[in-house]
This record gives structure tokens, C-alpha cells and sequence, in this order.
């Protein structure tokens, strides 16, 4: 009886009974059913033992108890039939085929038959061997018999009786044949019970995957949260019309549409994921003692050559300012000082517009800030971008007005020219401090400390001293012989030597602590500068740095943020630049490409945007590459391929990058001031830009009569009205201020005569060069091309 799922209906013609007599039955034995109710294995069997009961049949079992399997084979022999020496030699002997025929049978019984059998008798068998296949008789002989039954064994080991009222056969075999055949040992069969269910089922619907989707993602790394190809994303992004490659970033969006498209659940994940996580990770390390007052950080802010370096330099009794290169500030510095009031740190921002960046960066790492402005030349534009910065950054601004002690010093057109750019002396009902100042003779400096003092002190600044640390990366070098070497500001917490740091996508255990002067330090607290050496590469500027709990945190962290800032970089370049393979030559014309290497990675991020935003004409520049340290072999050849100008800004090449300079013709330029390099390119892109072709009106002539000519067709008879007519120059004929045609003056006569050129005032005969709808009231404007020099 089949037991697999069916309706009634199915199962009446099945079983060879109408519906409704089954319905009947299916009722007898509890089961409600209709012609359309699916009948499943439990029902169907139910069904069975109830139809056996009433019956009188006592066996409530639906399956049987005993299974008898049956397996046949065949086989031919062939043998030799008669003599060796009947017969030529070289006749072969005949051979006749006999057929072999071996029937084997094995009994399976079910385990709890077994146990109950043998708990009322235990059957005295023993299992007998298995005899060998017996030949068949030939054609005209009687069949051989059929082998014995063969009995198997029981799962648990129990013997299985032959059924009953069956007698068990044997098979007797000759002597000679018996010592003929070589005897086998038997092994012992044992049946398994196999699970009727499949370890593998096929799925009959497709897999919903829940899939991560962060801001940016490559096409093969969305593929496999998907668990598909990269063949298949690619085949929906080209249906979309978008023709990418495996490696290529996406944004969030499309690969959100992606993914809804592909029968999967988008789940958006922010960029803050891995703030988030790095904020957790750091939040493991215990937090110390509660917070301790701590110095004030000053930042020293102006234009260039207002005296910053040299105001500095009374404070701390140094000479910052003698050894800088061109007398003016590139680079950002910080100092700690003991003044009387208490100990400072100071940090010195360079006054040169192409360091907007190192201001903004010092404005936001600041408490205080001190703007310096000259006495004798008032305030210029970085003047004013300072004070936006540290407006931008919400920080009190002290005033210092330098130079006082010069002839033309004019301290009060100082304070009228901030206070209309918002800063208001105190003197003034103002909220800002300001102090006269001399940084050549020392005048006002305690006045200024005192004022910087007094301002602390109204701030309340305070920070941890143990616990957790979390600074600020000032400026990253590379040292060829201590390796990445990080300026970094301490803001909360105390840095030892041996702590595992994070600073973006860089990491690395502290070996060694450096101060200002380049002692070793065994630790830094609060609003300290110090060097630290020991990460794995120069960390970007103006990036936090914090302690994490072990190295093999720090280093996952590192590498998720490497590769979420090339993903991101990736799409903005896609984003920004559209076609990507039509910009990045940079052999173009109107295209210098530049490679730039500098001593630390502030003045390289510097550089790279002050030449980046250089242009004369349509001639631009195109950075190649930046980077930091010296010049090497890899640069000379990234500068011979792209046929580029290579720039070193205080570095200079090793003796390899030298050698193949020279072989390959390459000049090498080496800058130590930065308004020298831009001079120079500047230059550079002058002569590289393509001259502008410009109109110049030559004058105006106003049609008063049109005559007819056999030889030159229709004559104009002009008035010159502005400016002068000239022969072969460029014309438009202008009809109620409205251009109709546009050519060539083909001939130019007063009276009979042909002339050159007619001045304003006078009349002449004008020819239009393959026109003749020229009409009383037109005017005629005369201009040329001039090719100009591009700005």
C-alpha cells in the first residue's frame, strides 16, 4: 500500500473503493475526511490497523516484522570438451559454455522481534557457512540445484531462525570436488538499519541573506556576503548601465539597490561603526584618578613676518628664529615652558597663506590663542583668517600688538581695524585682551604671560593623570634612523613607554620618548608635546591617537581603517572625477605633473594643496605623488615615466637617486622656502599655457546707399561711425543689433580710389565678400583677431 501524502479522492482509486466508502471507512476508524483532505502516512496506517482488528487479525504491527531479500546472479564458464590428442595438432579443442547460476536470499528481522523471541526461547542456531556457487549441469543435463538460504545475523548479534514450517536445506558436494576448491573464510554479514531521511536535503526556496552594506564596498567583497558570484553582481550592475570590475568601490545606495535586486535584505551600516568600535576598545583600559588641573595650551597665530618665532623665542630665551630658513615659519612647533606664572605649552603655526591647514589644526588643539599683530602694517589676510579659525574653534583670543617699539608704529589703528574684524578691546567695553608688546627688547612679555595666566585660570582646565590616553597628532616625519617618528599632544591620560598606540591606520608599541630637545622621557601627562617612535608608519596629521588594550586589537582596527579610508578615497576620486581614464594622464597637454617629497607630512599636505590650486591659463598642475623623507630610486623613475618635474622640499636625494638622475637627464629641484617653489612652478606654467585668441573692434560703418556693380556686385556706401575701416579685416553685418552674416571685407574704396584703411567720419565704398543682401540701414562692424599671452 503506497504510504506516501495524497487526497481521498487519490487514494479511493488507488486502493479500487469509491469516495464515499472510504470517507466511510476513514469515519469507522476516527479519522474526518472530505474528497479534497490530504491523507498522510499516520492516517493511512490508522486506517490499516483498524481494517486488520476488525478482521480479527491481533497483529496491530503495520509493518511486517521479517524482510526476505533475494539476489541473483549469473555467470559463464567455458570449458574443454573432449581429448587432448584427438584430431590434428592444430586443430583447438572444442569448448562448450556452461552457465552458473547462484541465488542467495538473507532474512531481516526487526529488533524487538529478535528480543522477544529470544525471551521466551533462545533459538540454539548457529549461523552456517556459506557454500561456494555449485556449476550448472549442461545443456542436456538436469539444472544443478539452488543454494541454501542464508540466515542473517540480528542487529544486536542474535541468531535469526529460519521461518517456521520451512525445512532447512543443505548442500552436499562430492569429496573430490570439495578438496579441489580451496574453502574462503566467511565473513559475516550484518544489516544496518538505514534513517529513510537524506543527510542533505536540496533547498526548495531561495536563501534570504542579511547583508552589511557600509558607505563604500567593493563588488567582489559584496558578492561574497551575498554568497554569489561576482559574475552575477556585475551582470545587475550592467543592467543598471553601470560598467564596473570586481575591484571597483560602490556607494552605499546602489549597492543597497543591489542587494534588494538579488532577493536580499540590505542592512545599512554607518561609518561610525569603527568609532564606535575603537571608542569601546579604548574605553577598556581603566580610567584613573579624577581630573587634576593641567597647563594651558597657547597657540601662537598672525601673519607671516609679524614677529611670532622671535615673540616665542623672549618667552622661552631661545633662538627659534635665527635658524629658520627665508625668516619665516613652515613648519608647526611645540614647546613647553616654565614662565613664572606656571608651566605652558606653546604651539607655533607658520603665517604663509599655503598653511591654512597647520592654523586651522593649531586652532582646534588650543585653549588659548595668542594673535600677533604688527604695529607698523596692520592687519593682512592670514590676520583674518586666524581670527575665523579661532572663532570656528570657540577659544579666547589675547592680542598681542607687536613692533611697538618701531618709528611707524600706530598701536590704535591696530585695535580700530579688529574690532571691525570682532575683536573688541576691554578698554574698548570689549571681551579681548590686548598687550603692547616688543619681542627685540622684551617689552610687555609680563604683561602678556600675566594676561595668558589669568585666562587659564577662568577656563578651569583639567584632565586625568592616569588611565586611558587620547591625544593629537601634530606632525609625522620619517627618520631613516629611528624610523616613523610622531609629534603627538597628550590631552587626558599619561603615556609610557611600551603602551600599544592607534593613531587611524597606524599602530604600534612606544619605544622611546622624546621632549622638545630630544631627551628621553619615561612618560607624558597632560598638554605635553613629545615625540613618540614606534608606530608603524607616519600617522596623518591632525589624527587622534589613544591606547588600546593589547597589539592584536590595535592592528584589526588599523586595517579595517586603512581599508575604509582607500574605499572611501576611491569612490571620491570616481566621484570627482568622472572619467577616470580621460584625466589621469598626466603627459596631457596643458598638465605639469609634479611629484613632491618633504621633511614632514604637514608641509607635504601643505605643498600638495597650494600646487594643486596653481593655474595660468588652461595650464594646471597634476600631482603625481607626495610623500614624506628623502628622495629616492622609485621617485626618479615615477618622474622619468610621467616625464614630470620632481621637487624636494628640505630633503634631498640619496647617492642611487642621484646617479640615475643623471643618466637620465632629470634635474632634481631642492626648495627650503616655500613661496620659492610656488614662484617657480608658476613660472613653469606660464610658458606651458596656450595663448588666448581675443576680438578687437577695429570700428563701426553705417549703411547710408547700396550700389550695383557688374564687376563687384553690390557696394555698401558707408559712413565711418566709430573707430576706423580696414582692408582684409573681419566683418559682421549687423541688421537691428542682430548678426546676419559674418565674413570677409573684400574691397575698400573712397571715391575711385582703393584705400587701406577709412577713418571715423569719412565715407567710403565697402564690398562684402560673397554676400549681396546688404541694406540701407545695416551696419557693419570691422574687428580682427589678436593672440595675447595667457593670464
Amino acid at each position: 500500500m503506497p504510504m506516501q501524502d495524497s487526497t481521498v479522492a487519490e487514494f479511493s482509486g488507488t486502493v479500487g473503493v469509491t469516495v464515499d466508502r472510504l470517507c466511510g471507512l476513514l469515519a469507522e476508524a476516527g479519522i474526518r475526511a472530505e474528497a479534497q483532505t490530504v491523507l498522510e502516512r499516520e492516517d493511512k496506517a490508522r486506517l490499516l490497523l483498524f481494517l486488520r482488528r476488525r478482521r480479527g487479525n491481533e497483529n496491530t504491527e503495520i509493518e511486517p516484522s521479517r524482510i526476505a531479500l533475494r539476489r541473483r546472479k549469473h555467470d559463464e564458464l567455458r570449458v574443454n570438451v573432449g581429448g587432448a590428442n584427438r584430431g590434428p595438432r592444430n586443430v583447438p579443442p572444442r569448448q562448450r559454455t556452461v552457465i552458473i547460476e547462484e541465488l542467495r536470499t538473507r532474512n531481516y528481522v526487526r529488533r524487538h522481534a529478535v528480543q522477544e523471541q529470544a525471551d521466551v526461547e533462545p533459538p540454539p542456531l548457529a549461523l552456517e557457512p556459506e557454500q561456494p556457487p555449485v556449476e550448472a549441469a549442461p545443456p542436456a543435463a538436469e539444472p544443478a540445484a539452488p543454494p541454501p538460504e542464508v540466515v542473517a545475523a540480528a542487529p544486536d548479534g542474535a541468531a535469526t531462525p529460519p521461518p517456521e514450517g520451512e525445512p532447512q536445506k543443505k548442500l552436499h558436494v562430492s569429496p573430490e570436488r570439495a578438496a579441489r576448491r580451496r574453502k574462503k573464510k566467511r565473513i559475516k554479514s550484518v544489516a544496518t538499519q538505514t534513517d529513510k531521511q537524506h543527510t542533505f536535503q536540496k533547498p526548495v526556496a531561495p536563501i534570504v541573506h542579511e547583508v552589511e552594506v557600509p558607505e563604500s564596498i567593493s563588488v567582489s567583497e559584496l558578492a561574497q556576503r551575498m554568497s554569489v558570484k561576482s559574475q552575477d553582481v556585475l551582470r545587475h550592475l550592467m543592467g543598471y548601465g553601470t560598467m564596473v570590475t570586481i575591484n571597483q568601490v560602490l556607494d552605499q545606495e546602489t549597492a543597497r539597490v543591489v542587494v534588494d535586486d538579488m532577493g536580499h535584505r540590505a542592512v545599512l551600516v554607518k561609518s561610525s561603526s569603527l568609532e564606535e568600535e575603537i571608542g569601546r576598545a579604548h574605553q577598556t583600559v581603566a580610567t584613573g584618578d579624577d581630573a587634576v588641573p593641567r597647563p594651558a595650551v597657547v597657540t601662537v597665530m598672525g601673519h607671516v613676518d609679524h614677529g611670532k618665532t622671535t615673540l616665542l623665542d623672549r618667552i622661552r630665551a631661545s633662538s627659534l628664529a635665527a635658524a629658520e630658513s627665508g625668516g619665516i615659519t613652515q613648519h608647526i612647533g611645540a614647546y613647553v615652558t616654565d614662565t613664572p606664572q606656571g608651566r605652558m605649552t606653546f604651539l607655533d603655526t607658520p603665517g604663509h597663506e599655503a598653511f591654512t591647514a597647520m592654523r586651522a589644526r593649531g586652532a582646534k588643539l588650543t585653549d588659548l590663542v595668542v594673535l600677533v599683530v604688527a604695529a607698523d602694517d596692520g592687519v593682512m589676510p592670514q590676520t583674518r583668517e586666524a581670527i575665523q579659525h579661532a572663532k570656528a574653534a570657540g577659544v579666547p583670543v589675547v592680542v598681542a600688538v607687536n613692533k611697538i617699539d618701531k618709528p611707524g608704529a600706530q598701536p590704535e589703528r591696530i585695535r580700530r581695524e579688529l574690532a571691525s574684524a570682532g575683536l573688541t578691546s576691554e578698554e574698548w567695553g570689549g571681551e579681548n585682551i590686548y598687550v603692547d608688546v616688543s619681542a627685540q627688547t622684551g617689552a610687555g612679555i609680563e604683561q602678556l604671560l600675566e594676561a595668558l595666566y589669568l585666562q587659564a585660570e577662568l577656563l578651569e582646565l583639567k584632565a586625568h593623570t592616569e588611565g586611558s590616553v587620547s591625544g593629537v597628532v601634530i606632525e609625522s616625519r620619517i627618520d631613516r634612523a629611528r624610523g616613523a617618528v610622531a609629534t603627538v599632544l597628550v590631552q587626558n591620560g599619561r603615556l609610557n613607554k611600551g603602551d600599544v598606540l592607534l593613531s587611524g591606520s597606524e599602530y604600534g608599541k612606544v619605544r622611546a620618548l622624546l621632549d622638545q630637545d630630544g631627551k628621553d622621557m619615561e612618560y607624558a601627562g597632560p598638554s605635553t608635546p613629545v615625540e613618540v617612535i614606534g608606530l608603524s608608519s607616519a600617522p596623518a596629521v591632525g589624527a587622534s591617537v589613544m591606547t588600546m588594550p593589547d597589539e592584536k586589537t590595535a592592528r584589526d582596527l588599523a586595517e579595517r581603517a586603512r581599508i575604509q579610508a582607500r574605499d572611501q578615497a576611491l569612490l571620491h576620486r570616481r566621484r570627482a572625477q568622472g572619467d577616470v581614464f580621460a584625466q589621469v594622464d598626466a603627459t596631457a597637454p596643458g598638465k605639469l605633473p609634479v611629484i613632491v617629497k618633504a621633511d614632514v607630512r604637514g608641509t607635504a599636505q601643505a605643498l600638495a594643496t597650494a600646487l594643486e590650486n596653481l593655474r595660468q591659463g588652461d595650464a594646471a598642475v597634476f600631482l603625481v605623488s607626495q610623500g614624506i623623507g628623502g628622495i629616492n630610486e622609485s621617485d626618479v623613475n615615477l618622474a622619468k615615466t610621467c616625464q614630470g618635474l620632481l621637487l624636494g622640499f628640505n630633503v634631498r636625494a640619496d647617492n642611487a637617486a642621484r646617479r640615475l638622475a643623471d643618466e637620465e637627464g632629470l634635474q632634481i629641484r631642492y626648495y627650503n622656502v616655500i613661496y620659492e617653489l610656488l614662484e617657480d612652478v608658476q613660472q613653469l606654467l606660464a610658458g606651458m599655457a596656450t595663448p588666448e585668441e581675443r576680438e578687437q573692434i577695429l570700428g563701426m560703418a553705417e549703411v547710408r546707399e547700396v550700389f550695383h556693380s557688374p564687376k563687384l556686385g553690390d557696394i555698401a556706401g558707408c559712413m565711418v561711425v566709430n573707430g576706423q575701416v580696414r582692408r582684409n579685416a573681419r566683418i559682421r553685418v549687423l541688421r537691428d543689433d542682430v548678426v546676419v552674416y559674418e565674413g570677409q571685407l573684400e574691397s575698400l574704396r573712397r571715391f575711385k580710389e582703393d584705400v587701406t584703411e577709412v577713418k571715423n567720419g569719412v565715407e567710403c565704398g565697402i564690398g562684402v565678400k560673397n554676400y549681396n543682401d546688404v541694406r540701407v540701414g545695416d551696419r557693419i562692424e570691422v574687428y580682427e583677431r589678436v593672440v595675447q599671452p595667457s593670464s
